[in-house]
């Protein structure tokens, strides 16, 4: 049995409510953004600043990445660091679904792991952030659903110098929009009992 399952996806995939089910059908813990942000927040960094800064890039990241940077840099890399370690502590004791924040890199060395990404169709992912944004116009969602992977992928790109979404990153890839949510819980609940 994989121990470790850490689920990173696409805005609107459904790679939340994959990695919510697979733990209600497996018995392994769930930790999501909240549950990481809480628990980093007991450690040496504000909860304020971790939620207002979360998957934040330093303004100037892609035009110079300026060493200098004093004013971005530092909070950034001491909010990514204490998710890492945070990310790091649930890894050691194993039997978890860590979605988001990186934890297939920062869990990568680890035995018994699942490295999985959602990703779905553009249409797909508009019909699903509809139900959870209903006063929100297609254009608005869409706008959101671009912004949201455009941030995800350059917070992936800066702390971990890989690519988000990057197949060679992760031990399987699946498509919510071909396979349905249901049929992703089934895949992966199979690849994790094995």
């Amino acid at each position: 049995m994989k121990k470790i399952v850490t689920i990173s996806r696409e805005f609107g995939a459904g790679g939340g409510t994959i990695g919510y089910r697979l733990s209600e059908e497996t018995g392994l813990e769930y930790y999501d953004k909240e549950l990481i942000l809480m628990r980093a927040g007991k450690g040496n960094v504000d909860l304020y600043s971790l939620i207002k800064w979360d998957e934040s890039v330093p303004i100037n990241f892609g035009f110079t990445q300026s060493l200098f940077d004093f004013y971005n840099r530092p909070l950034s890399e001491r909010i990514f660091q204490a998710q890492k370690e945070t990310i790091q502590q649930v890894g050691e004791k194993g039997n978890c679904i860590i979605v988001g924040r990186n934890a297939n890199t920062i869990l990568k060395e680890y035995d018994k792991t699942l490295h999985v990404f959602i990703h779905a169709s553009i249409d797909f992912r508009l019909a699903r952030m509809k139900k959870e944004m209903p006063d929100q116009t297609d254009q608005q969602i869409l706008d959101r659903i671009r912004r949201v992977d455009k941030q995800r992928k350059k917070y992936c790109t800066y702390h971990t110098h890989t690519e988000f979404g990057d197949s060679r990153y992760y031990d399987v890839c699946l498509d919510s929009s071909r396979f349905g949510i249901d049929r992703c819980v089934e895949i992966l609940k199979e690849m994790i009992l094995e």
